[in-house]
């Protein structure tokens, strides 16, 4: 009972406009009661006992991971995540869709892996390339244990594989070789162009299959390797045999998707999805036959198939088409977006205004006419209609008041839009924004973070909470925060530069000077954060000169002395150090190259002396004392200061350089410069800085007296 309640829920979530929280929860009781009386081959067992035969049980138990799987694809969740409270103030521990779908696949008795194979993807290709194919071994079952599940439909006939008139000439699987080498000529006669699909398999395992094309479009950047990603798996069941009607369509739409990106197969993606639609309508096959396997298979809704029918065609130019589509499944907002792109504004509220005739408490009509008209008027009477219902509204007036630089209203609008709504990750994210122009910082943060808990792959909304816990000194959590932006905003600089900023304070070096390397290369090397380089610069000489005592924080870099492979934690942190300072060196000889100030030149001579080159220092420190030199030096005391630690800095490395070497020339050098440094700074003569430059001029002197008596 609860495993059909679990199914006519979603099927009910499925023809909503909106995911609905209540019905999520509703749906979480039921699916983790189906689990517990089916999710594994020893429960199905204790509730039917010896009624069913262990491919059925199988069968059974993948096909309850299979529902519970596309449940939570449908709410957006993903890998497992369990993010500390006090880091990012959330706490998520649920059953995600990858572990259903993985316990689906092991139930099925598959061991999917996708692997590279020479073939022909064209059909005038004459050099074979490696093609990515699904490589499907049934570990548990053979070929008189295929038989059995595929009885478990034996009432319901199989469509025959598609015949789409070829319009591209990509194939619609690649054609493998038999073999990887020989020469081409005579490897052509051996292709076999359903080698993919050798491999018989029932249809609870090519659902399984098509179930991981699901966990791909979560679980990865939404760009083109994507679906190329899902490729291997659709090429799969396309080259089976026997495919049942509902997996068959599911099969078509992922390649749809797949081809309606691609130009050189768009056209024959809109055919297959002309095809697709209309045979919907067709009265072959029967409802009986249709229905096998169609709860274990991500398959739209007739409208929503169509309304995805409708925008495919506006991507091709057919707005034509298109604006009939939506007509028909009154689709107002898609409609009105046609009519704008083809300029008939007027027309779009002349054709909602009929409707409101007809339908006048219709609130979804009143916030259609409110979005071409921009009145608020509009949103007001749907929440009229709809006795304050309608979270669309609220949602469109929360909008239009942070427009008009309302902020504090807009934010008490988005929190009684959520409170009728709370599944909705872009309002989320909208009250976090009102919520920081109206200096809420708190309800800012929680905003965002509802917003990533419903929608982890908002990388804008992981930065904001970043930078929300960076303004409130929150450094480890900031960090957290930080990592999971940059894996969808690698290319902004500003990121990464604060990024570098609390990863310095939570003390992971190596994940500072990464960042600080990425300021560089996104800026060429314009944007220079001195002050971080002198911490990290400061922290590697703490390190270099004490590396046997210096203890591991929990978010330090101890990383590179364990991938090492020595079990000696002095000589891994050896290791570790030496690898920070060549980083550091790296970055700071870029700087260098591109031209640098003087703090980077004092930095790069600090460097080279952890390196042990005195000499390259002592070049460096005389850069960096050439850059704080000019008219302003004697009158601007903080220039002074620095000046005067630049010179005692350098004139030290010329002593220690006389002392290695026996060369009187570095300690005259240091001696003329202290002495022209004392003549003219008459304006410092109260300073600490210039009692320290007379008291290293003694000791030069002192040095070269030691060295003449000798």
């Amino acid at each position: 009972m609860s495993w059909w309640l679990a199914r006519v829920l979603f099927i009910h979530q499925r023809l909503l406009d909106e995911r609905s929280s209540s019905l999520f929860d509703l749906l979480h009781v039921y699916s983790a009661e189906s689990l517990q009386y089916f999710g594994t081959l020893e429960k199905v067992s204790d509730y039917w006992g010896p009624k069913l035969g262990d491919d059925e049980k199988k069968a059974i138990v993948s096909m309850v991971h299979l529902e519970a799987g596309m449940v939570e694809h449908s709410y957006g969740r993903i890998d497992s995540c369990r993010y500390d409270v006090d880091a990012i103030r959330m706490l998520m521990f649920f059953v995600t869709n990858r572990h259903h779908f993985d316990s689906a696949e092991m139930a099925a008795g598959l061991q999917l892996s996708v692997t590279g194979v020479l073939g022909f993807r064209t059909a005038h290709q004459v050099e074979a390339k490696a093609q990515r194919v699904l490589v499907t071994n049934v570990s548990s079952l053979d070929d008189e244990n295929v038989e059995p599940l595929m009885r478990l439909g034996e009432n319901n006939s199989r469509s025959p594989q598609h015949t789409t008139c070829e319009t591209s000439d990509v194939l619609m699987t690649p054609k493998l070789l038999e073999n990887n080498h020989g020469d081409v000529k005579s490897a052509v006669q051996s292709i076999q162009s359903d080698s993919i699909g050798a491999l018989p398999l029932h249809a609870i395992q090519q659902a399984v299959i098509l179930a991981k094309c699901l966990l791909i479009e979560r679980s990865s950047r939404q760009d083109e390797m994507q679906r190329w990603d899902m490729a291997p798996y659709i090429e799969a069941v396309d080259s089976q045999q026997s495919v049942y009607f509902i997996i068959r369509c599911f099969c078509d739409i992922l390649r749809i998707r797949w081809e309606s990106t691609r130009s050189r197969t768009k056209e024959r993606a809109l055919l297959m999805m002309d095809t697709l639609v209309k045979g919907l309508y067709e009265p072959s096959p029967q409802v009986a036959e249709r229905m096998f396997c169609s709860f274990g298979v991500y398959m739209p809704t007739i409208p929503a198939l169509r309304k995805e029918y409708g925008e495919f065609l506006i991507s091709c130019g057919l707005m034509g088409e298109a604006v009939k589509i939506f007509e028909d499944l009154e689709l107002w907002d898609n409609l009105i977006y046609c009519y704008r792109l083809l300029e008939k504004k007027a027309a779009a509220i002349e054709l909602i205004k009929t409707r409101l005739s007809v339908m006048s408490n219709d609130p979804r009509l009143w916030c259609s006419l409110g979005d071409v008209t921009n009145n608020d008027a509009c949103y007001e009477k749907a929440l009229e209609v709809s006795n304050g219902r309608s979270a669309r509204a609220k949602r469109s007036l929360a909008r239009s008041a942070y427009n008009r630089g309302d902020y504090g209203k807009s934010m008490v609008l988005w929190e009684s839009a959520m409170a009728l709504n709370s599944l909705y990750p872009d309002g989320w994210f909208a009250l976090g924004a009102a919520a920081l122009k109206a200096r809420d910082i708190e309800k800012a943060l929680d905003g965002f973070t509802r917003a990533v808990q419903l929608d982890p792959d908002n990388g804008e909304a992981w930065n904001n909470i970043a930078c929300l816990h960076m303004i409130k000194k929150r450094s480890k959590e900031a960090f957290i925060a930080f990592k999971e932006a940059l894996k969808f905003k690698r290319n902004s600089w500003q990121l990464w530069e604060n990024f570098s900023q609390v990863a310095m304070d939570v003390g992971n070096i190596n994940q500072a000077l990464e960042a600080t390397q990425m300021v560089l290369n996104m800026t060429n090397s314009k944007r220079v954060d001195a002050e971080l380089l002198g911490k990290i610069t400061e922290e590697i000489e703490k390190r270099a000169g004490n590396s046997t005592n210096q203890s591991q924080s929990p978010d330090s870099d101890t990383e590179l002395g364990n991938d090492s492979g020595c079990t000696d934690p002095q000589a891994g942190r050896l290791r570790q150090t030496e690898h920070l300072v060549d980083s550091l060196g790296k970055i700071l000889q870029q700087i260098v190259r591109s031209g640098a100030g003087a703090d980077t030149w004092g930095l790069y001579a600090r460097w080279h002396k952890m390196k042990g080159d005195l000499v390259m220092c002592s070049e460096a420190l005389l850069k960096q004392v050439r850059s704080y030199q000019g008219s302003d030096l004697w009158k601007d005391t903080d220039r002074f200061k620095k000046f005067a630690l630049a010179s005692l800095d350098l004139c030290r490395v010329y002593m220690e350089i006389s002392s290695s070497t026996g060369s009187r020339r570095e300690l005259l050098a240091a001696e003329m410069h202290l002495k022209s440094i004392i003549r003219q700074a008459g304006n410092f003569v109260d300073t600490k800085e210039l009692s320290d430059i007379q008291c290293c001029l003694d000791d030069v002197k002192k040095k070269l007296e030691s060295d003449s008596v000798a």
